[in-house]
């Protein structure tokens, strides 16, 4: 027996429906199913049953302490295929003003936002196994300011990544 990958990740949220907007605005969720006070959404590429489930919990709920002063989930990540997709994604969580960190991780390329509700995640694009030097694999315990220019100079706007 073996876990073949994550499959979806379900958030406590304020509002279901605010929520919701803003993974449909950035990201391109939709909706595969809902019932009141909950949402299943699956993201534009996706062929996961649902990719993100979110239930409203009310306008009342306090933020989440999660690393702060309670156990719990930092951030859930997703990966783009391309570094066009990252910039894309960027501009959007930027007009957002979501964004809230770009790091370059060596062979992982990453964006970091946070939801309506404070939740934060990852966006982010791996460089490709076949381009992955030893250079760039001793560089993952760095961390650097992420420049997606440079990157999509260094290895492409459309190049696919991935391991």
């Amino acid at each position: 027996m073996a876990i073949k990958r994550m499959n979806h990740a379900v958030l406590y949220v304020r509002d279901a429906e605010k929520t919701f907007e803003f993974y449909q605005d950035v990201f391109g969720f939709r909706v595969v199913m809902e019932m009141p006070g909950a949402k299943f959404l699956q993201a534009p590429d996706s062929d996961n049953d649902h990719d993100l489930g979110l239930f409203t919990i009310g306008a009342e709920a306090g933020p989440s302490q999660a690393g702060r002063a309670t156990v719990g989930l930092y951030h859930i990540a997703w990966e783009v295929q391309t570094l066009a997709d990252l910039r894309e994604i960027a501009g959007k969580l930027s007009e957002a003003g979501a964004l809230t960190g770009a790091t370059d991780h060596s062979t992982t390329k990453a964006l970091y936002g946070r939801d309506p509700d404070g939740l934060e995640f990852e966006v982010c694009w791996i460089v490709p196994k076949e381009l992955q030097t030893s250079e760039i694999e001793d560089g993952r315990a760095r961390m650097r300011a992420l420049d997606i220019d440079a990157e999509i100079e260094r290895f492409g706007l459309e190049t696919v990544g991935g391991v």
